[in-house]
C-alpha cells in the first residue's frame, strides 16, 4: 500500500471518529434536556399534587355531612322541604379489632364490652318509638374489618338520639373512648303533600349511582382535592324533582375533620376541623294555597266522575288527573299537580319497604312531565293523551298562516267529510252539522270537518308527502314534541304519532288536524296555551325564582326567559282568541271574560276506546295573566271532566294574586274590617 492510500485511510477514520463524537454529544444533549424538562415538570406542575399526596399519607380528611338548603313556596315563608337537626353517635376505633388470619382478633373482648355498654345505655334512655339495637347490630355498625370505611373513619352507631342519650354520653364521654356526638340533619317535607312529585325526595348516595349524575360524582370523588366536595356513601342526595335538579345548589359543602393517622391507618388525633357550609335555599314559584286547591279539585273531580254520568255514563276508571298553571308573562309555574300523590316523608331513611313501594308505584312519578301508565296491565290511559279539540286553535293558525283561508272565509259544514282513495268518512262529534262557519266559528263549535277540509287536506295538496314535515315544524314551534325547558329532570317529549309511516301522509295530516295524531304532556299543553295567550312567545316554564344564602340574602334571581317566538299576523291571533269561547258550565258566574278550548281525545286502551278530558284556558281574555291546562284520562268530555278543575285553579289564583292584579283575599279583608 502506498503512502497516498495510508493518508487517505487515516483521513477517513478521523472523519468517522469526528462524526461519532458529534452524534454522542448531540444524544447527550437531548437526554439531559429531557431530564431537565422532566425535573421542572415535577417541581412546578406535579410538585403541589405530590406534596398533597405526601401530606395525605399522614393526615386524612374525615367528611362531616353538609347542611342542605330549604325549599320554600313562592312566599318565601312556607317550607316545602327542610332539614331538621338530629344528634348522632359515632365511634372511632383507635385499635385494630379486625380478624387476624381469618380468626377473631385477640382483643375482640374489649370491643364487645363497648358494644354491650352502648346497648345498655340505648335501652335505658332511647326514645319510646326508637328501634331497638342489639349488641350484634352495634358490632356490625362498628365495621371491625373496615369493609365499609377506612380504619380512621368514625362509624355511625345510632342516629336521632334522645335528649337523655345525648346528656348521658356527654357526661360519660371518658368511659367510652372514641365516641362523638355529631349534629346531623333529616329531611322533612310539608305534611300537606304539596307538589310532592315536583319537589322530589332524597336517597343515600351509595344507592343513587344508577343516575348518570351520581356516576359522574362517584368518578370525581376519586380525584377530588377539595374535601368539601367529597360525597360519602351514606350522604343523602336528591333523587328526583327539584331535589335532584338543584342538587349542587342545595347541597352546600361538607365539613371535615383533619385526622392524623399512623401506618396502620388508625387515628392518632384530630389536627383540625372545618365546619360544613349550608347549601342555598330555593324560593319556588309554587304558591302553596293555589297548589293545595288544585290538588283537591282534581281529587274531588275524580270522585264526582265515579258517581255522576258524563257523556251518558259513569267513569270509574278516571283515577288520575294532571294540571299545570303558568303565568303568561313570566312563565312561572304557580301550581303543578299530578294526582293522586303520596307523603314523601316515607323516604326519610333513604329507602322504603317493598310494601311501601307497592302503595306508591303508580303515583310517585310526575305525570305532568312524564309518560307512564297508571297500572302494569296498561288497561288505563297513560298520563299523556291525544290533545283532541284543544289542537284546533293551532290548526286554524296554521291554515291562516299558510293562506288556505282568511279570517272572513265562510265554510259550509255538512257534518262529515271524506278523504283518500277509499273515501274514508270522518264526522263531527255526535254527527253535528254546523252549516256556515268562519274560522273562529269552527273553533267555537269544534268542527272536525273544517279542520280536515281546510287544513289537513290542503297541507297535503300544497306539499304532498312533505306536508307532514310542515305540520311537525308548526307543532314544535308551539312546544309540542320538544322540551319545554322546565327545570325538572327526565322530561318526556311526547309522542308524534303523525310521524308513523304505517299510514299515508294524507291520513296522518287529516287526523292530526283535529287532534288525533300527537300525545303530549300537561306541561307541554300549558306552554302551548301560554303561547296562545301571549301571541307567540314560548316562555320557559320556571319552578324556581330565587336562590338565597343562609342569611336570607338573594344570591341569584331568575328572570323570565323567552325560548322562541312565532310570527303571525295579529288578526290571526284575534280570530283564534275570538273562537276560544266554547260554552262551559263549570265557569258559570266566573267574573272575567276568558279564552278556552275543551277537548275530548279518544284513545284505544286495553282494547277499548276511551275518552280523555282535556281543557286549556287563559284569563282574562284581553290581558291574560294565567294559562291553565288540565288532563283527566278516561274522564269523558273535557268540558265536564277537566274544566271544573281549571275553574278552581283560576279562582284560587284570583284569591291569592288577582287575575285583575288585585288579590281578592286582600279585598275580602278590607270588607271584613269595614
Amino acid at each position: 500500500m502506498n503512502n497516498h492510500s495510508k493518508e487517505k485511510d487515516e483521513l477517513t477514520d478521523k472523519r468517522r471518529f469526528s462524526y461519532r463524537m458529534n452524534v454522542f454529544f448531540f444524544a447527550s444533549f437531548v437526554i439531559f434536556s429531557v431530564i431537565i424538562v422532566r425535573l421542572a415538570f415535577l417541581q412546578f406542575v406535579e410538585g403541589p399534587e405530590l406534596s398533597q399526596e405526601e401530606a395525605s399519607n399522614i393526615t386524612k380528611d374525615v367528611p362531616l355531612a353538609p347542611v342542605r338548603g330549604t325549599i320554600y313556596d313562592s312566599t318565601g315563608e312556607v317550607k316545602l322541604a327542610y332539614s331538621k337537626p338530629i344528634q348522632s353517635l359515632y365511634l372511632t376505633l383507635y385499635k385494630n379489632y379486625g380478624d387476624v388470619d381469618g380468626k377473631p382478633n385477640p382483643n375482640i373482648a374489649e370491643v364487645e364490652d363497648i358494644a354491650t355498654r352502648l346497648h345498655d345505655v340505648f335501652e335505658q334512655y332511647k326514645k319510646k318509638d326508637s328501634e331497638a339495637l342489639t349488641v350484634d347490630n352495634i358490632l356490625e355498625a362498628m365495621d371491625l374489618n373496615s369493609r365499609k370505611a377506612n380504619g380512621f373513619m368514625p362509624r355511625l352507631i345510632k342516629s336521632d338520639l334522645s335528649d337523655e342519650e345525648v346528656a348521658y354520653f356527654l357526661q360519660h364521654k371518658d368511659e367510652f373512648k372514641g365516641i362523638q356526638i355529631v349534629e346531623e340533619s333529616v329531611r322533612y317535607y310539608d305534611p300537606d303533600t304539596v307538589a310532592v312529585q315536583t319537589i322530589g325526595y332524597l336517597k343515600k348516595f351509595k344507592s343513587s349511582k344508577t343516575l348518570d349524575k351520581y356516576k359522574e360524582v362517584d368518578e370525581a370523588n376519586k380525584k377530588q382535592t377539595d374535601p368539601g366536595l367529597v360525597y360519602t356513601e351514606n350522604e343523602f342526595v336528591g333523587f328526583d324533582g327539584l331535589e335532584l335538579q338543584y342538587q349542587d345548589v342545595l347541597r352546600g359543602k361538607s365539613g371535615y375533620n383533619s385526622v392524623d393517622v399512623d401506618l396502620r391507618n388508625l387515628p392518632e388525633g384530630v389536627a383540625g376541623s372545618t365546619p360544613p357550609e349550608k347549601g342555598y335555599d330555593l324560593i319556588t314559584t309554587i304558591n302553596k294555597n293555589v297548589q293545595v286547591k288544585t290538588e283537591q279539585a282534581i281529587l274531588d273531580q275524580l270522585s264526582w266522575l265515579h258517581t255522576h254520568p258524563v257523556s251518558g255514563k259513569l267513569h270509574p276508571n278516571a283515577k288520575t288527573g294532571f294540571a299545570v298553571a303558568m303565568e303568561v308573562d313570566t312563565g312561572k309555574i304557580v301550581s303543578i299537580a299530578s294526582m293522586p300523590d303520596y307523603d314523601t316523608n316515607i323516604w326519610r331513611t333513604g329507602s322504603i319497604s317493598n310494601d311501601q313501594y307497592d302503595d306508591i308505584k303508580y303515583v310517585y312519578q310526575n305525570g305532568t312531565i312524564r309518560s307512564f301508565p297508571p297500572d302494569d296491565s296498561k288497561k288505563r290511559a297513560e298520563s299523556i293523551v291525544l290533545l283532541g279539540s284543544t289542537i284546533k286553535p293551532l290548526s286554524v293558525l296554521i291554515g291562516l298562516k299558510e293562506g288556505f283561508f282568511t279570517t272572513n272565509t265562510v265554510y259550509s259544514d255538512r257534518g262529515s267529510t271524506t278523504f283518500g282513495g277509499d273515501n274514508r268518512r270522518v264526522q263531527n262529534s255526535s254527527g253535528h252539522v254546523y252549516g256556515s262557519l268562519t274560522p273562529h266559528d269552527a273553533i267555537r263549535h269544534s268542527s272536525n270537518v273544517f279542520m280536515i277540509d281546510e287544513i289537513g287536506k290542503k297541507l297535503y295538496s300544497q306539499y304532498g308527502a312533505e306536508g307532514i314535515n310542515v305540520w311537525d315544524k308548526y307543532m314544535k314551534q308551539f312546544g309540542l314534541g320538544v322540551s319545554t325547558g322546565i327545570d325538572l329532570p327526565n322530561e318526556f317529549l311526547g309522542i308524534r304519532d303523525y310521524m308513523n309511516t304505517d299510514e299515508s301522509s294524507l291520513t296522518r295530516l287529516v287526523y292530526g288536524s283535529f287532534g288525533q295524531q300527537g300525545k303530549y304532556t300537561t306541561m307541554q299543553l300549558a306552554q302551548y296555551a301560554t303561547m296562545l295567550a301571549n301571541k307567540g312567545k314560548r316562555m320557559e316554564p320556571q319552578l324556581v325564582s330565587e336562590f338565597r344564602d343562609s342569611e336570607g340574602n338573594v344570591v341569584e334571581k331568575m328572570k323570565p326567559k323567552v325560548l322562541s317566538t312565532v310570527d303571525f299576523n295579529d288578526a290571526y291571533w284575534n280570530e283564534v282568541q275570538r273562537g276560544m269561547a266554547t260554552e262551559v258550565t263549570a265557569f258559570s258566574g266566573f267574573p272575567y271574560d276568558f279564552a278556552r278550548k275543551t277537548g275530548t281525545s279518544t284513545q284505544l286502551v286495553g282494547g277499548k276506546l276511551v275518552d280523555n278530558g282535556v281543557f286549556i284556558a287563559y284569563a282574562p281574555r284581553n290581558n291574560p295573566k294565567l294559562a291553565v291546562a288540565v288532563v283527566i284520562p278516561e274522564g269523558g268530555f273535557g268540558s265536564s271532566s277537566a274544566a271544573p278543575v281549571a275553574r278552581a285553579i283560576f279562582d284560587a289564583y284570583d284569591e291569592e294574586f288577582g287575575l285583575d292584579g288585585v288579590p281578592k283575599k286582600d279585598k275580602n279583608k278590607e270588607s271584613d274590617t269595614q
